[in-house]
């Protein structure tokens, strides 16, 4: 899946290479994330045109990450 953001300001497109929601387990749960639940998101960034842009990753903030983080697990729902 591709998501179209930004990197530093820069359009580009977020592509998803790993998605995983675990939903709330309840208090329980084995472990205090699984009574939470969480998602794992891995992503390769890419142009506008979706070739890959290790240059724009070099560019890319915990800010940035976070934020795309937030927009992907959005779109997934």
């Amino acid at each position: 899946m591709d998501v179209a953001t930004r990197c530093a300001g820069i359009p580009c497109i977020a592509r998803v290479t790993h998605y995983h929601r675990q939903r709330a387990l309840g208090p329980s749960a084995d472990s205090d994330w699984d009574a939470a639940g969480y998602d794992e998101i891995t992503f390769d960034l890419c142009d506008q045109r979706g070739r890959p842009a290790p240059w724009l990753e070099r560019k890319l903030s915990e800010r940035d990450t976070d934020r795309i983080q937030n927009e992907i697990s959005e779109a997934m729902q």
